[in-house]
């Protein structure tokens, strides 16, 4: 279970290790480009029902924990996704992953989203 520490919020974010790396890559090219969005998730299993959103801003500390040593292949079709909730007006909603996707690179490859 990976974990996004935002700011100065006292209660870090858990997430799947797998999605946080997809999240990561739609993120960081968002934050790279200046842009504000928000990021929501429906709550998992053992977290109070409902769901929660935060407000992303390039100018708030952001950082990404990953229990696994090794780096994620990723999905391209995830990667696009969620980046094309990314640019909706509600903005990235977490979304399973859809499986028979071709896998895109290794996670800290240099990508072209």
């Amino acid at each position: 279970m990976g974990t996004i520490y935002y700011g100065g919020s006292g209660t870090p974010v858990q997430i799947e290790d797998r999605a946080l790396a997809h999240l990561k890559v739609v993120i960081a090219t968002k934050l790279r480009r200046g842009e504000s969005f928000t990021l929501s998730w429906r709550h998992g299993e053992g977290e109070a029902a409902g769901r929660s959103t935060l407000w992303l801003h390039p100018s708030i500390p952001l950082r990404f924990v990953f229990d696994d040593e090794e780096p994620t292949l990723l999905s391209r079709a995830w990667i696009e996704d969620l980046a094309t909730s990314a640019n909706s007006s509600g903005g990235i909603m977490l979304v399973p992953e859809q499986t028979g996707g071709a896998p895109a690179r290794e996670e800290g490859q240099p990508s072209s989203t």
